[in-house]
């Protein structure tokens, strides 16, 4: 890295343009950063004008984060090549499928010893079926390391201020601190452990599981019931991290990217609110999403899909009847009635 470390954010969405706000100010306030943070933002047109003026004059992503600044020296820029070039620290905050194309683009055009941390909750589908872990994939293509943040950090209360943990997984230690400076404030607290792959898992699982949760809402069957989901859900995501990304630490489940971002999100995610919806309305999650996420991205259903082929092809759909069901309910292979007949002679009774 250079003597001032310079950063680009890649995504300005809800959660690319809250971390924008920490990230600006933290830029423009420590000394080893340089003060101007680049954000890769999808041109669209708002009321006439581009997102890009709109953020650079207003200072303000009015589609994504209407209603919170961000700080000056955040300078929207409409081209991926042209924000991402001069980068030290590429922070990723893209729904995953951007992923693989955004990669094809940046080959060769990024600076060679720059790193990468991946903020995006989801798997990709590998080739043959199966998941792709993000940070492995952006590794894979740019030829630089990626470090992963996980955590209960719902957009709009970071965005708000309110105090908050996160979790960086970061395997080289030489660039834990840099990485733990450019994120933490005062309200957002950064713990760094070394175990990436296991903090980047937990971030995608607990999306299926807050599925499950959001049914439970729609059915109206309580908080104790909702509960259960949510315990059984947590066994699954160890057992699923035992199983496929084996060696990882248990105590990685009781940081902030574990149980509390499995918590906050059964209670106050889109991946919940959808799916309580589709059991009161009685339409597609399809339909759902593009009704209520503004342009955002579900991610329980289809890495509910992906994570059931992975326990299909080890024949382990038994072992996780909670991930099995959901993905089940969600593609009309099961009514959401049946959920709960599902789980009621689940391995952790047994």
């Amino acid at each position: 890295m250079s003597d001032k470390i310079s950063v680009c954010i890649v995504g300005s969405g809800n959660w690319g343009s809250a971390i924008a706000k920490i990230v600006g100010v933290n830029c423009a306030t420590l000394p080893q950063f340089e003060k101007c943070v680049t954000m890769y933002v999808y041109e669209e047109m708002i009321d006439g004008k581009k997102l890009t003026e709109i953020i650079n004059t207003t200072h303000e992503n009015v589609k994504y984060l209407p209603g919170h600044k961000l700080p000056e020296n955040v300078v929207a820029v409409p081209d991926l090549i042209d924000a991402c070039k001069n980068a030290d620290i590429l922070i990723f905050v893209v729904p995953h499928q951007f992923i693989p194309n955004f990669c094809k683009t940046l080959l060769g055009k990024i600076k060679p010893n720059a790193v990468a941390i991946s903020l995006i909750k989801g798997f990709d589908k590998a080739e043959g079926g199966g998941i792709d872990l993000i940070s492995h994939i952006i590794t894979r293509h740019l030829k630089i390391p990626c470090s992963v943040l996980m955590g209960a950090n719902l957009a709009n209360e970071v965005a708000q201020g309110n105090f908050c943990e996160t979790t960086i997984g970061c395997q080289d230690i030489k660039y834990a601190k840099t990485l733990r400076d450019l994120f933490q404030s005062q309200n957002f607290r950064v713990v760094v452990v070394d175990d990436s792959d296991a903090v980047e898992v937990c971030g995608a699982l607990k999306n299926i599981v807050a599925t499950g949760a959001g049914f439970v809402d729609g059915l109206g069957l309580g908080d104790n019931t909702k509960a259960a989901v949510i315990r059984l859900g947590l066994m699954e995501m160890v057992r699923f991290v035992d199983v496929f990304y084996p060696g990882s630490k248990l105590s990685t489940f009781f940081e902030s990217c574990g149980v509390a971002d499995l918590i906050t999100t059964c209670y106050g995610g889109r991946n919940r609110r959808v799916a309580e919806a589709f059991v009161k309305t009685g339409k597609t999650i399809a339909e759902l999403e593009t009704e209520m996420l503004n342009g955002q991205k579900l991610q329980g259903p289809p890495t509910a899909e992906e994570v059931n082929y992975m326990l299909k092809n080890k024949g382990l759909e038994d072992k996780f009847p909670l991930f099995t069901a959901i993905h089940k309910i969600c593609t009309n292979q099961l009514k959401v009635q049946d959920l709960i007949d599902c789980i009621r002679n689940h391995p952790e009774h047994m």
